[in-house]
């Protein structure tokens, strides 16, 4: 017998101990999806893996095919084709995010609206995602642990002095002649936009898809996917064609996503090995060497595959608290070695202007009108806010699904608040403290240039090395390496663990050994041929198009989540079971609430 045949005929027997003159009727606590039950595929949904493999490994192949064919023709792909892979992704690029930056804009920001009211109503807030006085699974060290390590870790080594420096040379109030770039009085702008890239947007972002997937499966038994979270819309209709484009929108932005994020990881990386051996076959220019890519690729995604094999309460969770407490380590290196004093009046000021500033520019969106200025206003929204909005709404099916596998039995406001408000500081924290510092040495005159003029990748070494004697850099800059090594290795095996979940219809035990293999390969297909292709840039682009349709999916969920919450409500309110196990509990009377 089928696993949705099972689940179909349980759902039935269940549906007939309800009474047909309720006020209100119980949750659905079912949603088959079908597995199939023998062979290589056994366990997972081939109409969700099949699909999403094909579009992946065509993805790669049409990368690689790009790059090598200069190789294989005597030509350029331009010749060949009539337009390289890096000029169709530009174009593509520049049509996206022209046309849906304001698409973006407002999203993000209802996002943030509707994760905030969620968590300070009320009635709301005490709900629960799991059964009534259920223990959350994981401390809340372990917690935070894993919420960092997996989100945003590796952006936040690579964005820490490259964001703040980037900021400093030129933001809209430069743009606008308010003041001057790379100015003492351009520190405080620099730090608003900052802080606004890495804040509530973020971080609401993801608690919101989290929340969604986590409050169906872990309060009414619903799978762990993604198409559960917009069961409380449309129903049993997830089950079948609708639902299954769903996860595979899912599983290849999850795929984009966590590829932009290793690639920026990679790039720092090697450039971490540069600075410690000083071998120049590592590097290409400013950028990694391909052949170094290729190698870092290898030791890094076998890693994160043999963690992915250990599962999420082994692998996964040692090695988010090893990032967290390395991450502490060097913090606090730069709170006492670094520019500290300056950097604790750099947060506090920035965290007031982010609150203060943070309606109005949520809400703003800049428009050409035929000025010089005004272009470069536009130019820099596209180029920075839209492509972060873009970047965080493709990372949020990876995000969000491993947050909400992580946090059954927490309370939708200590979920959202722990999600959004957490993170968030502990960003604002290494912007702060490494940001701050790097600034503080240009201004001062002590860098020369040197760190504002270096490559993203290399500035986190480059601040090091002004801070440091040479002896102890060499120390600190192979910590930076061993962190980057473990934050690459978890947001590869709990991507891999997420997809894996996605196609196994919410199942994430039993044998995955080739799946796993699989997408820990096509990880680094994906990471290593865009590189070729266009570097980081090409990486970004593919992620912002990916990113799209699952945007449309997002406001769904959006949706969904908030009659859910809404209707277990007046559920509770009418004595109307609202979990999975009052549901098969349930003596068929109204009773006061659970």
């Amino acid at each position: 017998m089928s696993a949705t045949t099972e689940a179909s005929m349980s759902s039935d027997r269940a549906a007939t101990t309800f009474p047909d003159d309720l006020p209100i009727d119980p949750p659905m606590v079912d949603l088959p999806i079908d597995t199939h039950d023998r062979g290589f595929y056994d366990g997972f949904s081939r109409e969700v893996t099949i699909p999403a493999k094909i579009i992946v490994t065509l993805i790669i192949l049409w990368a690689l095919f790009s790059a090598a064919s200069e190789t294989i023709f005597g030509a350029s792909a331009e010749d060949v084709f009539g337009a390289s892979a890096e000029q169709a992704l530009a174009a593509a690029n520049a049509s996206i995010i022209s046309q849906f930056s304001g698409w973006y804009v407002y999203l993000v920001a209802g996002l943030v609206v509707v994760s905030l009211a969620l968590a300070l109503t009320p009635k709301v807030g005490s709900l629960r995602m799991g059964a009534p006085g259920e223990k959350p699974e994981f401390s809340r060290f372990s917690w935070f642990a894993m919420l960092f390590g997996a989100g945003i870790g590796i952006g936040m080594l690579t964005f820490s002095t490259g964001e703040p420096l980037a900021h400093f040379v030129t933001n809209p109030d430069v743009i606008a002649g308010k003041v001057e770039a790379q100015s003492a009085e351009n520190v405080r702008p620099a730090y608003l936009y900052t802080f606004l890239h890495w804040g509530f947007g973020a971080w609401c972002t993801y608690a919101l898809v989290g929340l969604g997937i986590g409050y169906v499966a872990h309060r009414r038994g619903l799978p762990l996917t993604i198409r559960s979270a917009l069961a409380p819309l449309f129903g049993r209709y997830m089950s079948g064609f609708f639902g299954h484009a769903v996860d595979v929108v899912a599983v290849v932005a999850t795929i984009l996503g966590v590829a932009y994020t290793m690639s920026l990881g990679v790039q720092q990386f090697v450039a971490g090995l540069f600075r410690l051996t000083g071998s120049e076959w590592l590097m290409d220019g400013d950028a990694a060497s391909n052949s170094a890519v290729v190698i870092a690729l290898i030791a890094l995604v076998g890693a994160s595959t043999l963690s992915a094999l250990s599962g999420v309460g082994r692998g996964i969770k040692w090695l988010s608290n090893i990032n967290m407490t390395l991450s502490f380590a060097l913090l606090a290196l730069f709170a006492l070695v670094g520019s500290g004093f300056y950097a604790l009046q750099l947060l506090g000021v920035g965290i007031w202007d982010y609150i203060v500033n943070l309606p109005r520019l949520s809400l703003s969106l800049f428009s050409r009108d035929g000025s010089e200025a005004g272009d470069a206003l536009v130019d820099w929204q596209l180029g920075w806010s839209v492509s972060y909005w873009a970047w965080w709404i493709a990372f949020s099916p990876f995000v969000g699904m491993f947050i909400a596998r992580i946090s059954r039995g927490r309370t939708i406001r200590e979920y959202i608040l722990g999600v959004a408000m957490v993170p968030s500081l502990m960003c604002f924290v290494w912007m702060a403290l490494a940001g701050g510092t790097a600034i503080d040495l240009e201004l001062s005159g002590a860098a020369e240039g040197a760190i504002v003029n270096a490559a993203m990748a290399d500035q986190l070494y480059a601040t090091l090395a002004f801070m440091l004697s040479p002896e102890v850099m060499v120390v600190v800059s192979a910590l930076v390496v061993v962190l980057l090594m473990t934050y690459l290795v978890t947001s590869a095996d709990s991507a891999i663990l997420i997809i894996n979940t996605i196609n196994g219809a919410g199942e994430d035990e039993g044998s995955r050994k080739y799946h796993i293999l699989f997408w820990g390969l096509a990880l680094a297909f994906i990471v290593g041929s865009m590189l070729v292709v266009g570097g980081v840039e090409a990486i970004r682009i593919t992620m912002i198009i990916g990113a799209l349709p699952f945007s449309f999916v997002l406001v769904l969920m959006c949706v969904a989540i908030v009659k859910a919450v809404w209707f277990d409500i007046i559920r509770k309110r009418h004595g109307v079971p609202t979990t999975a196990q009052a549901c098969e509990d349930w003596d068929g009377k109204v009773t006061p609430a659970e």
